[in-house]
């Protein structure tokens, strides 16, 4: 059973009537809801108003891979959260994000950049190209899939080269995207997957619903996915006082105290 949490900001579809025409019960619950027809899934769900962000210790501890969807809030995540997603993704935890959460604070930690775009809001028909057909988020897609409204995404989009890039996107206004690229942060996955809008039902799209459920395997570690041993955390000085091995002391040394 992989455990998954999706987590969502959940603000336009309380606050604008169009969003909610076309997620009733959130972006959240409208992935879940697909890919609740697979038994191998075990779904929890949290949303930015909870306590903690609904991302408690507890709740992180349990999760295998988790969804990000997030928008007009970024800010309004708190650092200590952001964090203690990070520790978990260099554990082992997969690490989905979709569309706008490019800007997120967890994927811009993650990725050490910025994660900027260029990017329209024109409706505009999105084909979707996969780039390796062979991999296993593809599996199932074809050659390529297409989307009749979406927002357009544009390079240059800055993060990172990725580790792979599984599937880049053409507009009808010409741009063109990395929409789907993966990275390994510690002994986490993290898949950066582009299509998605709060006003346009994307996420009603079965070959987008079918790369999620692909992501999700694939960030899938196993039951043995390790630990992440932070030194910086459990030490404010790591040399070795001992050899491993009998050696002779050679050349100068210098204070190595870290300065407070």
């Amino acid at each position: 059973m992989i455990n998954v949490t999706i987590w969502n900001e959940y603000i336009h579809e309380q606050n604008d009537k169009i969003v909610k025409e076309i997620y009733p019960k959130g972006i959240h619950n409208c992935i879940k809801e697909y890919l609740e027809k697979d038994e191998n899934f075990s779904f929890k769900t949290a949303t930015l108003e909870q306590e903690e962000h609904g991302l408690t210790k507890e709740v992180l501890g349990e999760t295998d891979v988790l969804l990000w969807w997030g928008h007009m809030a970024h800010n309004k995540v708190e650092d200590t959260i952001v964090e203690r997603v990070q520790r978990r993704v260099l554990e082992g935890m997969g690490l989905l994000v979709l569309h706008s959460g490019h800007h997120s604070k967890i994927f811009k930690k993650m990725m050490g950049t910025n994660a900027n775009i260029k990017w329209a809001e024109r409706g505009e028909k999105e084909r979707v190209w996969i780039c390796n057909p062979g991999h296993p988020i593809a599996k199932g897609l074809g050659e390529y899939f297409e989307i009749e409204m979406s927002e357009m995404y544009g390079e240059p989009f800055q993060v990172p080269e990725p580790d792979e890039t599984v599937f880049v996107s053409w507009f009808e206004g010409g741009e063109v995207f990395r929409s789907g690229i993966c990275y390994k942060r510690g002994n986490g996955k993290i898949f950066y997957f582009r299509p998605g809008h709060e006003a346009y039902p994307v996420y009603h799209n079965k070959y987008v619903q079918k790369a999620i459920s692909n992501a999700i395997y694939w960030l899938y570690k196993g039951e043995h996915a390790g630990t992440w041993e932070d030194n910086f955390n459990s030490t404010d000085n790591m040399e070795r006082k001992e050899p491993i091995e009998p050696i002779e002391v050679k050349g100068n040394q210098v204070d190595h105290t870290y300065q407070k």
